[in-house]
């Protein structure tokens, strides 16, 4: 019997994955990844980019029609809804992250969520949640075969090269097509994959995962109709070994043998308290621990007594932005997140508002602000670590360094304060019955007879809610 190649393990994985072994952990976990994705996908539809890529959007049709998140009386076609409600996930850099690093579930459940709306066979929640943790065990998988992809990035952003493969695999899940055909929805996703870290701290980075999604879910449907690609895409180094330098695949275990377990059983995922890069949350837990000291031990500090901050932190040339002028920019600057948390004691959405950003305060000291990298500081989300020194006009000094925040997977955020982010983001654009009902869809998925029903709280918006309400009264 020949050996299966890497890529037909994968097809065959995909398609073999069942209910039943989804396990307690995996459910729980990827039940939290989903709550968190529609709430900062919600928040992120009131954002300048995805109104930019919501009116391009509306400029494609076709009678398949699927819903916009946070939009009551909007449809889009499903490849075009799956692009912009992913580009709404990450357009604040406000979505879950993973280790090896990526962004897992943007490039997913955007997709997955507009394909449900169009089958005739009506998925059911179990349905949806198997479909969605196939796409984040591939994207962890493929993340494996690098070790340099346990580094923050330094070429291509990672959700453009694994997220496409996650959305691809999840959306072939969910058309349920045979083994050959997910391997080739891989190989077709294997051709839409890859970004490069330029274009991080602008306004286009948050079209990596949305067009993660899209491409993902159209790669899934042109494999149904029968085309193919490279069966050894994942094999070869001139496959999607080309993202990496250190390229070494493996096969997905046969799940019938006993051996498969899930990497999500394993590895938590991190969920972000602020909207901004991952590694700015290390720096502001250690920033706000240096400003609480100084309160403590000089009599009236104010943050205009600041002389000079030292910030220590791994080496990253795309997240050290000394002088942002743009939310996105802020979102990826060590040094405007340090300073707004000495400057305020606290760091939130409205932190990245255009006249926090420019006032005179902030800008005053950022001029004071100096980064340095030391040695032992690896550029890894698991083991790095962000100190803060801060130095007064007096004399004074005090340092505090962060080497796990609150919210890491080796410190996750408890169930309490998961669910009151969702409903602070989800309720600035739904109704409090939408609120409530997604919460109550997701918490309870696996026994949802259909899917579906997640789509229409998710378009009851506040706006839309007052309309019925006033015509009620009347």
């Amino acid at each position: 019997m020949l050996r299966k190649g890497i890529t037909d393990s994968f097809g065959a994985a995909i398609h073999a994955l069942g209910p039943s072994q989804l396990t307690d952990g995996v459910i729980h976990r990827s039940k939290r990844m989903m709550l968190d994705t529609l709430g900062v996908g919600l928040l992120g539809t009131r954002t300048a980019v995805f109104n930019k890529a919501l009116k391009y959007s509306q400029t494609f049709t076709s009678e398949q029609r699927s819903s916009v998140w946070g939009r009551s009386d909007l449809t889009l076609p499903p490849c075009y809804a799956a692009f912009v409600n992913g580009i709404a996930v990450h357009s604040m850099d406000f979505d879950d992250t993973w280790h090896p690093a990526t962004h897992p579930s943007g490039a997913v459940l955007p997709a997955l969520l507009a394909l449900a709306e169009q089958l005739p066979s009506r998925p059911s929640g179990l349905d949806l949640l198997l479909a969605f943790n196939v796409g984040i065990e591939v994207q962890g998988r493929l993340l494996r075969f690098s070790r340099e992809a346990y580094n923050i990035p330094e070429r291509f952003h990672p959700p453009s090269v694994v997220g496409v493969m996650g959305s691809a695999a999840a959306s072939a899940k969910l058309l349920g097509l045979s083994p050959s055909q997910c391997s080739h929805a891989l190989a077709i996703a294997a051709s839409s994959a890859g970004a490069p870290l330029a274009n991080a701290a602008t306004q286009t980075k948050p079209l990596h995962i949305g067009n993660a999604a899209r491409r993902g879910l159209e790669a899934a449907r042109l494999a149904r109709t029968g085309l193919e690609g490279n069966p050894a895409v994942l094999d070869v180094d001139s496959g999607l070994g080309v993202y990496y330098k250190d390229y070494s695949p493996s096969a997905m275990p046969d799940c019938a043998s006993g051996a498969f377990r899930w990497i999500l059983e394993d590895q938590d995922v991190a969920f972000k308290r602020i909207p901004a890069h991952l590694a700015m949350h290390w720096l502001v837990d250690a920033a706000l621990a240096a400003s609480a000291e100084l309160q403590e031990t000089v009599w009236s500090f104010d943050p205009s007594q600041i002389r000079r901050v030292t910030l220590r932190v791994p080496p990253s040339k795309y997240i050290d932005v000394p002088l942002p002028t743009t939310e996105h920019q802020a979102r990826h600057s060590f040094q405007f997140n340090a300073c707004s948390a000495l400057l305020d004691n606290k760091v939130t959405v409205a932190s990245f508002d255009p006249a926090q950003i420019n006032r005179p305060a902030l800008r005053e000291l950022l001029s004071k602000v100096e980064v340095t990298t030391p040695a032992d500081n690896r550029p890894s989300f698991d083991d790095m670590y962000c100190e803060v020194q801060v130095e007064t006009a007096q004399g004074g000094s005090c340092t505090a360094r962060c080497n796990t925040f609150y919210g890491h997977w080796r410190k996750p955020l408890s169930q309490q304060d998961l669910v009151e982010k969702f409903c602070a983001n989800a309720s600035s654009v739904l109704s409090s019955e939408g609120v409530e009902g997604v919460i109550d869809v997701v918490g309870n998925v696996e026994r949802v007879p259909e899917c579906s029903v997640l789509g229409s709280y998710l378009r009851m918006t506040s706006d839309a809610h007052q309309r019925v309400y006033s015509t009620r009264k009347l």
